[in-house]
């Protein structure tokens, strides 16, 4: 089982591996996970695993409880570097994600102008008009794609509804180079399935993807906390520099987390 459950509608700050001092907003529950992923290497476990009993907070509680933090931080420290959209499942699937954006970015405003607003997702919305135009509104919209494998993303992202690969990666053409490509790297055997995606195989056509894309930034990764699927295993240092090489030559910026 994955080994965090974020509080609700703030959490943190945490130090985050790519973000700096990380202020947390959660729009799922507190007591569970609601995703349109069911990834195997996700932190907070499976989803069948964190069925919450509990409602995701509304509009008016996130604006309320975020300015009140902010309040305290300012009297306080530390001083955080970026609002992060993220916890426990898909930010964009809250029905209220465009509003809750506009809220956030006035009160960062008042307290905090320098924080970035920041969004971590994993694509599945992004062709929904109202969740796109919010995140064209955000610093950094962080989107996941782990490979261009349909099949692969169906063992290891699972979605839980519908996910058109192709219309995906169309969408995050739109934005115009407003979009940073996340992407975990792991290896291990999963009831018999090699779940490797740092072979060539894999890689060469995510890169030609991340071509067409043309995103602000690139971010690789591979596990830092226990996965609920204990067959996974971190990409190491070595396969993660190798790959980190060839995204060199497409000249944008690049972040690597061991």
């Amino acid at each position: 089982m994955g080994t965090v459950i974020y509080s609700s509608p703030i959490f943190g700050p945490v130090n985050s591996r790519r973000l700096g001092v990380s202020l947390g907003i959660n729009l799922m529950p507190s007591d569970g996970k609601i995703c349109t992923f069911d990834c195997l290497y996700c932190e907070c476990g499976l989803n069948r695993q964190r069925i919450p009993s509990l409602s995701r907070p509304s509009r008016e509680e996130i604006r309320r409880a975020l300015e009140e933090r902010l309040k305290l931080m300012q009297k306080e420290g530390p001083e955080p570097n970026v609002l992060t959209f993220a916890g426990n499942g898909e930010p964009t699937a809250h029905p209220d994600f465009a509003g809750i954006i506009d809220d956030v970015t006035e009160v960062r405003d008042r307290y905090f102008p320098k924080a970035k607003v920041t969004v971590l997702s994993n694509g599945t919305r992004i062709r929904d008009e109202k969740v796109f135009n919010a995140l064209m509104k955000v610093d950094n919209n962080i989107q996941k794609l782990d490979t261009v494998d349909i099949d692969y993303i169906r063992k290891l992202d699972r979605p839980t509804g519908r996910y058109d690969l192709q219309e995906v990666i169309g969408t995050m053409k739109r934005f115009n180079g407003h979009v940073i490509i996340q992407t975990m790297f792991l290896k291990g055997v999963v009831n018999g399935v090699d779940m490797d995606n740092t072979l060539d195989r894999y890689v060469d056509p995510w890169i030609e993807a991340i071509r067409e894309i043309g995103p602000e930034k690139i971010m690789i990764y591979t596990i830092a906390r226990e996965a609920p699927i204990s067959e996974l295993q971190k990409a190491s240092p070595d396969t993660l520099d190798r790959i980190a090489d060839k995204l060199r030559p497409l000249g944008i910026e690049l972040s690597v987390s061991y």
